[in-house]
């Protein structure tokens, strides 16, 4: 029996040493944890964030370009970033994500002991310890996890300190909100809302269950769960999703094997400066901003910054009618594009029309020149002779086509020739009251063409400024469209006009005699009717009005400008025919609606400027004379009768439209550059089409003329465009002004009441 007392009280006195040890062990644990914590919370592993950061995070967030009507049609960002609300996220995102990330997510404070024990434990085999908000805060704070060991154990201490700072400042939902908004799903989809849109050409909150699960599984790792280039890896990747989802009651077992089958279906939607809908609008719009935030700093005077600090810009732009205005020139140019190329087979100097082999040689050598390429090799210190071999060795690259982009081998000297073949196009259309710009299409693809012919680009008018001497003239001598004038050669004389040699115009065909309105004068685009006008009255008064009309371009004032040889932009000419259809009021396009804050707090609004340039009565008796253009001139493509055209869309077929359209067509010379604008009550559209160098062009006008390659764009565009109704575009009559108009308009009443009064002189004689 004594023998067991020993041994009983050895025993006890072994577990209370153990215990003891035990508690010690325990306690120093604890207060090693506690020390880690405070000495971390005090910045002795590196600096921590703030409290003031930790509340207001930084986020890099996208400025977005809106549509007049609600459609994000473009951002500029560091990181493709737009954020969304809690309740914009799918249930199957939050639900997923949970399941997959972080099972305890509501339970814990930031930290869940039981997932980080069991990682140490097993070493990570049985799944990683960090919790979302550990997650979150790694993504926030501290960044790449570092390659250190020790690093690594730092900062994985410091993610511990912020993931229970996080918890206190913000509920899980704002907490799970951040997460979205912040992960980066590769392809420039940074955060949920681009990752929808780019991935699955959706939104956050309406995603597929499929769809959701997917992108939670790329949480793991975005570049190896990549959909587009591990597909089979990526859906069973998704497919583990799906088992967290039902082993947490979020699916049953016979969903989770009808889900488990589909196949990843993407439907995706790259997004970058060079892709998607108005490219040309974005960038000038961009450029645009770059002096706004210089103008209009923050209220503490620091400036904004137009890609991180996720402005939001409302335009004008309608993003069906851009829709529109691009599909008409992809139409059009494609077939158009054809026929040149097959027009310049024979051509030895192709694309280049009447030149030399040694003047091709000068042009293209001045091309290189101007290039990018040549410029960074020349930045580079590369030599002359270096350069020319490099433009001259064939190489892998990629191509524009309108059949799509195609990969060959050429040499960079082979491919800028290769450009100089395509016709360019630059289209605008304007509400002309508000001087809203509906659409804005300023090349074939910015990714290839960076040139924008819209603002940037100032081409030959030809025959489009010639409404132009009529107003003017119309305004001073209140001439009525039906007034006749001899259909003879106008003279200009060098003394009288300040002119080297006497300037005598002549009309397309050379034929004369007789009598002609200005109505039928304007509709046929005769030379000699127009100079006549430009004489009674003189150049100066009708530059004036071009510029009363936004032309900001240096017109001179001599004769010349009356048959259309000032280069401007399709920007000034649609503006300034807007003036036509506003009732002789000028307004300035307006492109931004206003801008406002990340917060939605608006920031700066836009008022249209306007200018009265002419009475109401003129600028309805220009509508009156441009509608003959269209009725029996050089625009009746666009009509019913039309019919002596072939019936393709390269010479131009009769489109059908039966409502009143004013509208000028116009050629340059040597037909470099093609126009038309067209005007309906509530919309003014202008359309140039040509090339890149004025020396490559059509040969003959009958390819060549503004009726023939813009006329079609305008056409189909605008049938497109009254297809939806929704748009509300007018096609009825043109307002007649309060004041009424106290000239005759009705010319072919005016021909039978004079071949009436000629009948009653013969009958009286």
């Amino acid at each position: 029996m004594t023998k067991v007392k020993k041994k009983s009280g050895l025993a006890n006195s072994v577990i209370l040493r153990f215990t003891i040890y035990f508690w010690i062990v325990f306690g120093l644990g604890l207060l090693s944890i506690y020390a880690v914590f405070y000495g971390a919370s005090n910045g002795w592993l590196g600096e921590l964030p703030t409290f003031e950061q930790i509340e207001n995070p930084e986020s890099n967030f996208a400025s977005e370009i809106y549509s007049s009507d609600g459609v994000v049609i473009g951002k500029y960002y560091d990181e493709n970033r737009s954020p969304v609300k809690y309740d914009e996220l799918s249930p199957y995102l939050v639900n997923a994500l949970i399941s997959t990330e972080d099972e305890r997510f509501r339970e814990h404070s930031g930290i869940d002991f039981r997932s980080l024990a069991r990682a140490i434990v097993l070493l990570g085999k049985g799944g990683g310890g960090s919790t979302i908000t550990q997650q979150l805060a790694k993504m926030l704070f501290t960044g790449t996890a570092s390659r250190s060991s020790v690093d690594r154990v730092k900062q994985k201490i410091k993610e511990w300190v912020i993931a229970v700072e996080l918890e206190r400042q913000y509920t899980k939902d704002e907490i799970i909100m951040m997460y979205f908004n912040k992960f980066d799903f590769n392809y420039l989809a940074v955060g949920i809302n681009s990752a929808s849109k780019i991935y699955f050409n959706t939104t956050p909150a309406d995603l597929k269950i499929e769809e959701a699960a997917m992108l939670v599984g790329m949480a793991k790792n975005p570049s190896l769960f990549n959909p587009r280039r591990r597909e089979e890896m990526t859906r069973n990747r998704r497919n583990t999703v799906f088992a967290q989802m039902e082993r947490n009651g979020y699916m049953d077992q016979t969903t989770l094997d009808s889900l488990s089958t589909l196949p990843i279906e993407l439907d995706f939607s790259p997004e970058s400066h060079d892709k998607g809908i108005a490219t040309y609008f974005r960038e000038y719009l961009r450029s645009y901003l770059k002096q706004w935030v210089k103008d209009n700093p923050k209220a503490d005077g620091k400036k904004y910054n137009l890609y991180r600090d996720g402005l939001k810009v409302y335009t004008t732009i309608d993003s069906r009618m851009q829709k529109y205005a691009e599909e008409a020139v992809t139409d059009h140019l494609t077939n158009l594009q054809r026929v040149f190329f097959k027009l310049q087979k024979k051509n030895k100097t192709r694309p280049f029309n009447g030149i030399s082999e040694e003047e091709l040689d000068k042009i293209m050598n001045t091309s290189m020149r101007r290039s990018v390429r040549y410029r960074q090799m020349k930045k580079n210190g590369t030599s002359a002779d270096s350069i020319d071999i490099a433009f001259s060795t064939p190489r892998k690259m990629k191509v524009f086509s309108w059949q799509g982009d195609i990969d060959t081998i050429m040499s960079p000297m082979d491919s800028l020739r290769y450009y100089k073949f395509f016709l360019e196009p630059g289209m605008m259309s304007m509400d002309p009251e508000t001087g809203f710009v509906k659409a804005w299409v300023g090349g074939l693809d910015y990714k290839y063409f960076k040139y924008d012919h819209v603002k940037q680009g100032k081409r030959q008018v030809g025959s489009t400024f010639k409404p132009f001497v009529y107003a003017s003239a119309i305004s001073q001598n209140h001439y009525s469209p039906c007034y006749e004038i001899p259909n003879t050669r106008v003279t200009f004389e060098k003394e009288k006009f300040g002119l080297e040699d006497d300037w005598t115009p002549e009309n397309a065909g050379d034929e004369y005699g007789g009598m002609v309105s200005l109505k039928y004068g304007l509709a046929k685009s005769m030379n000699n009717v127009t100079a006549y006008l430009m004489k009674q009255i003189g150049p100066r008064p009708v530059v004036e009005l071009v510029k009363d009309m936004g032309v900001s371009a240096n017109i001179p004032a001599v004769p010349s400008i009356a048959l259309g040889t000032a280069d401007l932009s399709v920007f000034e000419m649609v503006g300034a025919y807007g003036s036509f259809a506003n009732k002789g009021i000028y307004t300035r396009p307006t492109m931004i609606l206003r801008i406002e804050d990340k917060n939605g707090v608006v920031i700066d609004e836009y008022v249209p400027e306007t200018k009265e340039v002419m009475s109401a009565e003129t600028a309805y008796v220009m509508l009156s004379l441009m509608q003959g253009v269209t009725k029996y001139g050089t625009g009746i493509r666009l009509r019913t009768h039309g019919a002596r055209y072939p019936n393709n869309a390269v010479t131009g077929y009769p489109y059908g439209f039966t409502n009143p359209i004013a509208g000028k067509t116009g050629t340059s010379q040597n037909h470099s550059d093609g126009w038309f604008m067209g005007i309906v009550p509530n919309l003014v559209t202008g359309v140039w089409v040509g090339n890149e160098d004025r020396s490559v062009h059509f040969k003959t006008i009958t390819y060549g003329q503004g009726a023939t390659t813009a006329l079609p764009i305008w056409a189909m565009y605008m049938k497109k465009v009254y297809a939806d109704e929704d748009l509300d575009i007018s096609d009825g009559n043109f307002e007649v002004p309060e004041t009424g108009v106290s000239v005759n308009l009705d010319c072919e009443k005016s021909k039978k009441e004079k071949k009436l009064e000629v009948n009653i002189e013969e009958e009286e004689f």
